[in-house]
């Protein structure tokens, strides 16, 4: 059974979280439901709404989006039905059917795309689909909200009836009214509208001439409005009609609500549906709005957040359009509690909040904004003490609400635990607050509780550094300006760089120097050590990402050197077998030059046949027996390397053709030359310098000897610094 704490909640602000969630939603409902979402008490339970929430933030990316969900609240239509002889006017009518074409959009549309959302098609399965309600409504009442006259046949009789009435009046009036125009009994409006009903506007003169019922007058008194005795019939007639007319609809619609009666189960569920689709989708915008994901849960004790984002910090500087810095965090068995320590505005106690936020949203059935490859376990209880906690009210201490706080950890705290503390131990004399805080941890540790704290005690950060599944870390700080770099780094205690920071607001150096000597001089070397440990670490850290960097720019130029060294051998290896084949040709011309001057020289026959029959017969010995096949292969592999050779060698023929041609047409731009500059004669390999200039010669030093040269003919090699 999972259970959070309602001031862990307070401690790291969820109810800001879910104020932002609620922003997201379009229905009054559903903003409600949104504001009241808390952690889930059961595994199966989060796990199945952690994936609807993953389900609906993938419909943003595809084309299969969810029909919109938005309705108008039934809730009081629902009551009505609760109570007997009661009926719903035409516009509960209306939204009772909105509501219900709205449902069975949705859950049509999820089981059609079942492959694609699963689970929320598993989520709409229970609701039943009918056509029924809608259908009776809309016989009954008609698009613009009105009763329909054919909605019974005695409506349809009163409503043809009072048509009929109407005409007569209509007909009665327009008579009454030109025969009295006709007498100037009338003033110039003629006519005009009381009690919705058309009277006449006689000249207060002639009222006791005109036959009919008084309904009013002007204020000025000068015209008396008036009914026509032959139009009064007839409205006594229409008034009967039009009450009957309204019994009857009366009649209809609580016949008509008597039918949906039984139904109101049903519509229960419809608007619960919605509203809970409502509240998915608004988690959904919120995960967008941040980027955040569904990571690996995982089924042993331990969670590893990579580039995790505080979401209230990142949304704020999201619109003041500012750099958020993530923060990566590991627990596990083996380093189950983490000290962080180190200067205050270093972002100790946001690192802290965002993993303790980070697992209530999650474990409240949220995304949370964190790379794609974390891996997150669950909680069974988050406990927290963050922030200064002095209580007006009940007369407590900071360090008496403290204790209270750590009494109540000490009775829930256990292996399934998270406990988050911000500024262990403080609020009381740094001594023994540090003591009593060493053995707190030490119960937790003891307990295989998984924590995060905050503390500036060394006696905290020792502890850490001796326990096994403890581990010591520090939020890094730039060693030349102490700006803090916002990035957690684990390992390692922190500093306080309480003269350090002193130092750079401008307290003077005596000063600083004086409460150096009032304080132990170990704790001072203690502080300083880690201080210099700390700037050490920074540079590390720096050299250690250049050395990367550089790295990989070596491995990618090795690789290339590799793939050009194995072609340059294969080529080597092909001019190597070109070669030696060209050599032994070589040999055997010279051997049978050779015996050809001793036949020359001789004209004997026999000895020339004996040394070339040797030479024959040395050259065999040499040759290994190959196929008709194998020869043609060598051939071929010959003719290959000699094609391959002839074109390096046009290509750089051709090269130096270009770069000869190139040199004539375009001449060298003449350069000045001074006395001390290093030349050579164009064409010329040997370098000197000139020693003298004179009349367009120069006299050039190649330090064995000087020789006078025309300017013209000289090129610059190094011009004289």
């Amino acid at each position: 059974m999972i259970h959070i704490h309602e001031k862990t909640l307070q401690d790291l602000e969820f109810s800001t979280v879910l104020k932002q969630v609620s922003e997201h939603c379009i229905t009054v409902l559903g903003n409600e439901k949104a504001l009241d979402i808390t952690p889930f008490s059961t595994k199966e339970l989060l796990l199945n709404n952690l994936q609807l929430t993953n389900e609906y933030l993938s419909t943003f990316y595809n084309d299969n989006h969810i029909p919109n969900h938005g309705f108008d609240t039934i809730t009081k239509e629902i009551q009505l039905l609760r109570i007997e002889n009661t009926y719903l006017e035409v516009h509960g009518l209306k939204k009772i059917v909105s509501i219900s074409l709205t449902t069975n959009e949705i859950v049509k549309f999820l089981k059609k795309f079942e492959d694609y959302y699963p689970s929320l098609n598993q989520f709409a399965s229970h609701i039943e689909l009918t056509k029924i309600i809608i259908e009776k409504v809309d016989a009954i009442v008609d698009r613009f909200g009105d009763i329909k006259d054919n909605a019974s046949p005695l409506l349809f009789d009163l409503r043809q009836n009072i048509n009929k009435v109407k005409g007569q009046i209509n007909q009665s009036f327009t008579s009454a009214l030109n025969m009295y125009h006709g007498l100037e009994y009338l003033d110039d409006i003629r006519e005009s509208v009381v009690d919705n009903r058309r009277v006449l506007a006689v000249k207060a003169m002639y009222r006791r001439k005109v036959k009919g019922s008084i309904m009013g007058s002007s204020k000025t008194g000068s015209i008396v409005y008036m009914e026509p005795e032959t139009t009064l019939k007839y409205s006594r007639e229409l008034n009967n009609l039009e009450f009957e007319e309204n019994e009857e609809v009366v009649r209809i619609l609580k016949e008509l609500t008597n039918f949906i009666r039984p139904f109101l189960p049903l519509l229960e569920n419809y608007q619960d549906f919605l509203v809970a689709m409502d509240v998915i989708s608004a988690k959904a915008k919120y995960a967008r709005s941040m980027n955040a994901i569904l990571p690996e849960i995982s089924e042993d004790r331990s969670m590893h957040l990579r580039d995790a984002y505080h979401p209230l910090l990142y949304l704020n500087n999201l619109k003041k359009k500012e750099k958020t810095f993530p923060q990566t965090i590991e627990l596990q068995q083996d380093s189950r509690i983490i000290v962080i320590s180190g200067p205050n505005a270093g972002g100790k106690s946001i690192t802290l909040k965002t993993v303790g936020l980070l697992q209530v949203m999650l474990q409240s059935g949220m995304l949370i904004p964190v790379h794609e490859r974390s891996k997150v376990c669950l909680f069974d209880r988050i406990l927290s003490d963050i922030g200064d906690n002095q209580s007006i009210e009940n007369h407590l201490s900071t360090y008496s609400y403290r204790l209270k706080q750590m009494n109540y950890f000490l009775k829930k705290c256990n292996k399934n635990t998270l406990f988050l503390i911000d500024e262990f131990g403080t609020g009381s004399d740094p001594e023994l607050g540090g003591a009593l805080a060493e053995t707190f941890l030490e119960e937790f540790y003891h307990r295989e509780a998984f924590g995060i704290i905050t503390t500036h005690y060394a006696n905290l950060k020792i502890l850490a550094n001796e326990l096994p599944f403890m581990l010591n870390a520090n939020m890094l700080f730039d060693e030349k300006t102490l700006e803090p770099l916002y990035k957690l780094l684990i390992g390692q205690a922190g500093s306080s760089f309480t003269f350090e920071v002193a130092q750079k607001n401008g307290i003077p150096f005596g000063l600083i120097n004086r409460a150096k000597k009032k304080i132990e001089r170990s704790k001072v070397r203690f502080d300083a050590t880690i201080a210099k440990l700390q700037k050490e670490r920074s540079k590390l850290e720096k050299t250690g990402e250049s050395l990367k960097l550089n790295e990989k720019k070596k491995i990618k130029e090795a690789d290339k050197l590799e793939e050009t060294n194995a072609k340059i051998q294969k080529k080597l290896e092909s001019y190597q077998e070109l070669y030696d084949s060209n050599q032994r040709l070589v040999y055997l011309g010279q051997k049978v030059n050779d015996i050809a001057e001793k036949f020359f020289d001789t004209k004997q026959k026999k000895p020339l046949m004996d040394e070339l029959f040797k030479l024959v017969q040395i050259e065999n010995s040499k040759r290994k027996k190959v196929t008709v096949k194998e020869k043609k292969v060598i051939k071929a592999k010959e003719i290959q390397v000699k094609q391959e050779a002839e074109k390096v060698v046009t290509v750089i023929r051709e090269k130096k053709k270009e770069a000869k041609i190139k040199a004539i047409q375009a001449p060298k731009p003449k350069v000045s030359l001074k006395i001390g500059d290093r030349v050579r004669m164009q064409e010329g390999r040997a370098i000197g310098s000139i020693d003298k200039i004179e009349k367009n010669k120069a006299v050039v030093n190649y330090g064995i000897f000087t020789t006078n040269v025309s300017v013209d003919q000289l090129e610059l090699v190094e011009a004289k610094k």
